[in-house]
């Protein structure tokens, strides 16, 4: 049976263009340029942009501050969609203005579960009896 193929790491450009991207999202909306309700007094964070490998697709990972919200914020962006769109063009230099897609950023929560992972009392029991036997 055939091995799936695994996924491609994405290319220097990709990774370029999306750092652009999501610099030009957090600055439209760090300086309040989309008028909505939702939106309104919120601080949005986009820690991260992955581009598609022909940078016509944009996954933005935004999270409201304090994580309040996010559904409204979700909704928000999702109807404001052409106008970031059109803003990302005029501030990133592409041949095409790539479709934006906004998700929530699940990675302060991965992080937290890692942090709990790692303070739990069996890491800890592990940890230390790895310790005597480097000692040894």
């Amino acid at each position: 049976m055939a091995r799936p193929a695994a996924a491609k790491p994405p290319s220097q450009r990709q990774l370029r263009v999306g750092e652009l991207v999501r610099h030009a999202l957090s600055e439209v909306l760090q300086r309040g340029e989309v008028h909505d309700p939702a939106l309104e007094g919120t601080v949005v964070t986009v820690p991260e942009v992955r581009m598609a490998p022909d940078l016509r697709l944009a996954t933005a990972y935004v999270m409201p501050l304090g994580g309040k919200g996010i559904d409204a914020v979700l909704a928000a962006l999702e109807r404001n969609k052409k106008y970031l769109r059109g803003e990302v063009a005029h501030r990133v230099n592409l041949r095409y203005a790539p479709d934006l897609r906004f998700r929530l950023d699940t990675s302060f929560e991965e992080g937290e579960r890692v942090d709990a992972l790692l303070r739990s009392p069996a890491v800890r029991r592990d940890v230390e009896a790895g310790d005597k036997d480097d000692n040894a």
